[in-house]
């Protein structure tokens, strides 16, 4: 039986962050335990490239939600990494922190050092930022290359143009002072290839003979003496693979994701009682909150026919593919370089609100069904929408104590009035921007939901169709203070209750970013590296109002 100082179960965003920062010194011993393979599969590195890793389950976990009332009945795919990178390895490789508010409304929910300034330091750390950008939000110094999207296409300047004489300005950087308006990507790129925080921190670290790496090893439960967690048992290889164990000397740090480490908290017996019991799980520690609070971002994709111009979905058929990847693999451009999304759009679902709460994509290409991963072979555009900070609360629970078994996944999409109030806003202004003055030349149809659909409820009826996740699951291991029954853990991310053994990924998240999630991961890492090994936070950033 190994020991090492620091267990970190999970080798994702936040775990090569943290293996990274806490191998830095040098008289710790690190171990990462990661379910998946390395990250060898080239899908993995070339952008386009996750409309494979979305359905690949060499390195995705491939859950999938419960049905509910407003999905239709129908239950919808929820990705999830598996290899080393974790859904950073998968994901759209899009850079976006979120509001100033956001991080506000952690503290204010009285987790200590948890505001934008606070954590802005933080995100300033690991950024090299590419581009324009001030030096107040945005860092230049760190491992992880954020760079502006440098493809130009007619559609995508049309179509922020339409936005633009719709009174949506444009804004050069959306992760600095403000984030509301119309621009292109930010993306976690490196000579065209993706920069998953795996690239910009794991591997560099793992030269380092203090560092530890095992792939293929499956966490099966945490190892507790009394109320403190001392190691982790785990499977070489997943089910039928040789059972192993490793001992912490200091911490077991949990960094599986949302889904993940709830799960494995509940398999280890820490959750509600009610529910472990239920299936003769033994108690170790009730805590009621692990795994409930689930939230994720809900869209609807209006998708139109274009005439006048090409679109990625002739490019990615026949010869022109063919020609397309002899551009990637000679100049690391063209379509295989891409984003799922190109341009961003962030405002108001009603102009008498204070702060904007509608997020927007768009891409010049279309899918099959609405999927995200076949692309349509006519010419189409896209314009996906989302409200930002969803009320609608969901939960993780395991079904059974075999560890290897997927658990219930229920986001409860929409179930909150409000939710479908800001999506419905967002819905007839998606709709809106693609029949703007600019897209004109290049608009031909509506294909979905179809210029049939005009009634509020049969917009409603639609995002029930053809709605799905953004890939952004968090919250079900939520930091709050002390007088909250249902937090998970305090504000340095410790589990109540439990001595050495904390959560750092976006399961700890008390309520949404207004943003996709990996770059606040990267954050949270950043942050709890510098709280496990006793150092002084960052000091804050001072900030006008």
């Amino acid at each position: 039986m190994d020991s090492f100082d620091y267990i970190v179960v999970g080798a994702g965003s936040a775990g090569s962050v943290l293996a990274s920062r806490l191998s830095e010194d040098e008289k710790s011993t690190v171990c990462v335990l990661e379910a998946g393979p390395s990250d060898w599969h080239p899908m993995i590195h070339i952008p386009a490239g996750f409309m494979y890793t979305l359905v690949n389950p060499r390195v995705n976990w491939l859950y999938t939600s419960e049905p509910s009332e407003w999905t239709g009945g129908r239950a919808i795919a929820a990705p999830r990494g598996k290899t080393i990178g974790g859904s950073g390895s998968i994901n759209g490789h899009i850079y976006n922190r979120g509001q100033r508010m956001d991080f506000d409304g952690w503290a204010q929910r009285g987790n200590r050092g948890w505001g934008y300034a606070d954590v802005l330091p933080y995100f300033r750390r690991t950024e090299k930022r590419i581009g324009e950008s001030d030096a107040t939000f945005r860092g230049r110094d760190g491992a992880l290359d954020i760079l502006d999207l440098d493809w130009r296409d007619p559609l995508c300047e049309a179509f922020i143009e339409g936005a633009v004489q719709m009174g949506i300005p444009r804004n050069p950087d959306y992760n600095g002072a403000t984030q509301a308006g119309v621009s292109y990507v930010q993306r976690l790129v490196r000579n065209g290839r993706r920069f998953s925080s795996a690239r910009a921190f794991l591997h560099p670290a793992m030269k380092r003979p203090n560092l530890t790496v095992r792939t293929h090893a499956h966490a099966t439960e945490i190892v507790f003496e009394g109320k403190r967690a001392v190691g982790v048992r785990y499977l070489k290889g997943g089910r039928g693979g040789a059972p192993m164990e490793v001992r912490a000397g200091k911490e077991v740090i949990l960094c599986g994701g949302t889904v993940n480490s709830p799960q494995l908290l509940q398999v280890s017996g820490v959750g509600p009682s009610a529910l472990l019991q239920s299936l003769g799980i033994a108690v170790k520690h009730d805590l009621p909150g692990v795994g409930e609070n689930l939230r994720d971002h809900y869209a609807p994709r209006f998708v139109a026919r274009v005439k006048n111009a090409r679109t990625i979905n002739e490019r990615s058929h026949g010869l022109s593919l063919v020609g397309e990847v002899l551009k990637y693999a000679f100049t690391r451009k063209g379509i295989l370089s891409l984003n799922p999304t190109l341009v961003y759009v962030f405002w108001k679902s009603d102009e008498r609100l204070d702060n904007h709460d509608l997020q927007l994509t768009f891409t010049p290409a279309s899918y099959k069904e609405g999927v995200q991963s076949k692309l349509d072979d006519e010419p189409g555009m896209t314009v996906a929408s989302w409200q930002q900070r969803p009320d609608s609360v969901g939960y993780i629970r395991i079904r059974s104590s075999d560890p290897l078994q997927a658990p219930i996944i229920q986001p409860n999409y929409l179930s909150a009035e409000s939710d479908r109030r800001v999506l419905l806003a967002g819905m007839k202004l998606a709709r809106r921007l693609l029949a703007s003055k600019p897209l004109a030349q290049y608009y031909d149809h509506e294909i979905f939901p179809g210029p049939k659909v005009q009634s509020d409820d049969e917009l409603m009826e639609a995002a029930k169709q053809r709605g799905t996740t953004t890939f952004h699951l968090m919250g079900t291991c939520r930091m709050g203070p002390e007088n909250d029954p249902t937090a998970v853990l305090d504000d340095q991310l410790r589990v109540r209750g439990i001595e050495g053994l904390r959560v750092v990924d976006a399961s700890i998240m008390p309520t949404m970013p207004s943003a996709n999630l990996n770059a606040s991961v990267l954050m949270i890492a950043e942050k709890a590296a510098d709280m496990i090994r006793g150092r002084q936070p960052l000091e804050a950033t001072i900030l006008r109002d």
